[in-house]
């Protein structure tokens, strides 16, 4: 009570009438119970409000950038920028390897259709149809032509360094962004220990140091490619191998830590999930992290269908796993629900990405500023009912001369297409949305979210 006539008295005070203080009201009736409603609204202004959580620019730290660059002015790789490019699309375009069963399903749908195509153009021209030998040779063709080769990648010192070169800035970037929602969040959260699965070249321990060095005391990195692990620890030291490590606590292996007492606050995989070459192992991966996880497990890949339906994999497995069990664990990010992703339910299935902007490396090939686009997935122990059921922004806001649209996934599991305005929805909740960006959180509670919504609609609009 005494927080709602202080929040009475900061709307006055700044001029807002009665109908607007009871809009207010009835769009958001919990913020004074989740974001210390007068200073919400007095004393912070609305491009901060508490669902704000979009990053400015990403920089790399000072020290890693001086390290990379001394390297690569040393390195013998020619062609750096072409193998360097072509390397990075490679693994923007690559999918998940074919299970065996959906292989064989697809050349029996396949068959079936030559064989119809067949029999139609021998009523239309006359004939025998093909022997089986020949129709087996066209379906197996055609499954050449019309499937993804995957292949395992063999980290070499060569490949390493170009893996370095074409996808750490952005990795980094990436990584510090899901670690920016933790730490906006939950800021009473201080991990001591740190494990980063598929480590690479080290990015998230960096990302990880950047924001809680000062709690952080293990980094646990683990990569099955010695050139990678010896790669990341060489960028630890900076431009002399004999130096120390830039932070202490920094440990490589190859074998992933055994044992119930090996836990770690925070778990990472970041774009390592799509190098296991069968869905069997990726979901016996990610239970392996999440048995280690303490807190957090993050899970980040590429901001495609394909890293999408891993991350979707991984969260339906890891939700199952705990209602088994009787154990408490949610969706931290980006889901406010634990409902299906209501974009894999559409005709046209979409990706659930958001974009960070970094400055790169600084190489003669590279703009001053670069955007990556990922998908990111973020796993809690412990109870939800602490967390705000707040509506996730998941396309850019567009922003009118007396409206706005803006599109949200809400905690019932639906998406929807709002149109705010400033004269029905009031100034603050207008000036929120204005001020957000996709990926950000409104701040506002899911049984009153229909009261700002003028127009239902999917993402197909």
């Amino acid at each position: 009570m005494a927080a709602m006539k202080h929040l009475r008295e900061a709307c006055v005070r700044a001029g807002f009438t009665p109908l607007i203080i009871k809009r207010l009201a009835t769009i958001v009736p919990n913020v004074s119970q989740v974001d210390n409603s007068s200073n919400f609204l007095n004393n912070i202004p609305h491009r901060k409000h508490p669902g704000i959580l979009h990053l400015k620019c990403v920089k790399l730290p000072p020290e890693l950038v001086q390290a990379i660059s001394f390297w690569v002015a040393q390195s013998p790789i020619r062609d750096m920028e072409k193998k360097s490019k072509s390397f990075s699309n490679y693994l923007w375009s690559r999918k998940r390897p074919i299970e065996l069963k959906d292989l064989r399903k697809k050349a029996q749908l396949l068959e079936q259709k030559l064989r119809k195509d067949a029999e139609v153009l021998v009523q239309q021209k006359g004939g025998s149809l093909d022997e089986s030998d020949k129709l087996k040779q066209k379906v197996l063709t055609a499954i050449r032509q019309t499937t993804f080769h995957w292949e395992e990648l063999k980290y070499t010192e060569e490949l390493s360094f170009l893996y370095m070169v074409s996808r750490m800035d952005a990795n980094y970037a990436a990584v510090s962004r899901a670690f920016h929602e933790i730490q906006k969040r939950v800021p009473d959260f201080q991990p001591k220990t740190l494990l980063d699965f598929g480590s690479g070249t080290g990015a998230v321990s960096w990302a990880a140091h950047n924001i809680w060095g000062e709690s952080l005391k293990e980094y646990m990195n683990i990569d099955c490619s010695v050139h990678m692990l010896s790669l990341a620890e060489k960028l630890m030291r900076g431009i002399s191998e004999s130096q120390e490590l830039c932070f202490s606590g920094v440990y490589f292996r190859q074998a992933f830590p055994v044992g119930p007492q090996m836990t770690f606050d925070l778990s990472v995989s970041a774009f390592s999930l799509n190098d296991l070459p069968t869905y069997a192992q990726r979901i016996a991966k990610v239970k392996n992290l999440w048995k280690k996880t303490n807190n957090f497990l993050v899970l980040v890949e590429n901001g495609t269908k394909e890293g999408h339906q891993m991350l979707m994999e991984a969260r339906d497995v890891i939700l199952k796993e705990a209602d088994k069990v009787k154990e408490d664990a949610h969706v931290f990010a980006p889901c406010p629900h634990h409902l299906p992703c209501p974009r894999m339910l559409l005709d046209n299935p979409l990706p659930c990405n958001f974009l960070q902007q970094y400055e790169p490396l600084p190489l003669s090939w590279n703009p001053p500023h670069k955007t990556e686009k990922f998908s990111f997935l973020i796993l809690s122990r412990g109870s939800r009912k602490s967390m705000e059921p707040w509506p996730r922004i998941t396309q850019p806001v567009l922003c009118r001369k007396h409206h706005i649209h803006v599109h949200l996934c809400c905690a019932d599991g639906t998406l929807q297409h709002a149109v705010v305005t400033s004269k029905k929805h009031s100034r603050d909740l207008y000036r929120c949305v204005w001020n957000s960006n996709c990926g950000d959180r409104l701040p506002i509670l899911t049984p009153s979210i229909e009261s700002i919504l003028e127009d239902k609609s999917t993402l197909e609009d």
